[in-house]
This record gives C-alpha cells, structure tokens and sequence, in this order.
C-alpha cells in the first residue's frame, strides 16, 4: 500500500516525529511512505484547506492509496478531506479509533490531532494508531457479525457523496486556482503524485498550475 503523509503549517514542526512512526510502522508491514506535507516551519506552506485538494488529487488519481493528515485539532483536516468525492476520512486519537475505522467504515484517509492532546508518549500513541490502522486485512467488521451490514454501509455511503457532489475535476475547476496552485506547489507532493498517478485526465488538469 502506498501512503501519504501531510501536516499543515501550524504543526509542521511535528512532521518529523510522526513521519518517523509512520516510516517504522509502514516498511515493517511493507507500505511505501510519501511525506508530501509541510516539514518544518520553513516549508513550502498549506493550510488544511490545501491538504483536502492533495489529498483527493492523490486519491482519486490513485499515486496514493491511503493519506494521513492532521492540524491542531485534527477536525480541520478532517472536514477538508470529507469534501470531495473518492475520500472517506476518519478521525483519530488513539488506536482503537484506528482499529475500528479500519474494520467498519475502511475509508482511505485519516485526520490526526497533532497539537491536542500531543503530549508525553504522543510518538507512542502516534506509532500504535499506524500499527492499528495499517495491519492485517481492513473491512472485516466489528464485531465480525455485522460484517455484512457494515460493508453495505460504507459503499452506500460513497454512492451518496458522489450523488451529491459534482465530478471531482468539475469541483476543481470551481475552486480558487490560487488555492490549487499553492496546493500542488511543493517538490515532494509533486513527485509522488506525477511518478504514481494513474489517471491522465487528472494530471493533465494539475500540470498548468506547476
């Protein structure tokens, strides 16, 4: 599996601590780690506002196929992530959050709080979140009964978000093209996305804007 990791500009400095987490988690279980957010206060700056727009171009062009975020809070990433189609975030502060998002709703992304709640030990929580989220098989239920019911549910859930939503490109070409061109600005967002990307229609609307 291939995963991205993003961090916005107030909790850049964090980068560091949970890409490692990420990275020892990740090659042990055998996954690819993208850091493609902000690492350090002197990186190329996003918002969780950008990180929704990175996360859904890595999603739906498939270069990804999970994404860590996170802000402050975790809820702004949360709610940036959620509004566009092919994204399903959940939101995380400990492992069984972790566990349980893989097992009932097994959506792609994650939002992390990386300033709430980030204390002594947070590395800790940080690496047993990964541990929970990435191993095993996803969408095996919880409790294993409700398996049926619960994977109906989450497809249907997506129906929904596509029903309501436009086109994912449609919704794009809506939005502020600064918020896109700052988005898809940094280096290593860049070479993950155009070195994975599986959808032409999607990396041809994001080569103007670099």
């Amino acid at each position: 599996m291939k995963i991205a990791l993003m961090n916005e500009f107030s909790q850049a400095a964090k980068n560091p601590i949970v890409l490692e987490q990420l990275q020892a988690v990740g090659h042990e279980q055998g996954h690819d780690i993208f850091n493609v957010g902000m690492n350090g206060d002197n990186d190329h700056r996003l918002t969780y506002i950008h990180l929704g727009i990175i996360a859904s171009l890595l999603l739906n062009s498939k270069a990804v196929d999970f994404v860590v975020s996170g802000c402050g809070t975790g809820q702004g990433a949360l709610i940036s992530l959620n509004a566009y189609p092919g994204v399903a975030c959940g939101y995380c502060i400990d492992p069984s959050d972790a566990f349980l998002f893989a097992q009932i709703n097994n959506g792609n992304a994650l939002a992390l709080p990386f300033a709430k709640g980030f204390g002594w030990g947070a590395e800790l929580n940080i690496k047993y979140i990964f541990e929970k989220a990435f191993g095993g098989e996803r969408g095996q239920g919880y409790p294993t009964e409700r398996k049926e019911s619960q994977v109906t549910n989450a497809g249907i859930l997506n129906q929904v978000k596509l029903a309501t939503a436009k086109s994912f490109l449609d919704g794009l070409k809506s939005l502020d093209p600064e918020l896109i061109k700052t988005a898809v600005g940094g280096e290593r967002f860049q070479q993950c996305f155009f070195e994975n990307c599986q959808d032409d229609k999607i990396a041809a609307f994001v080569h103007p804007f670099v």
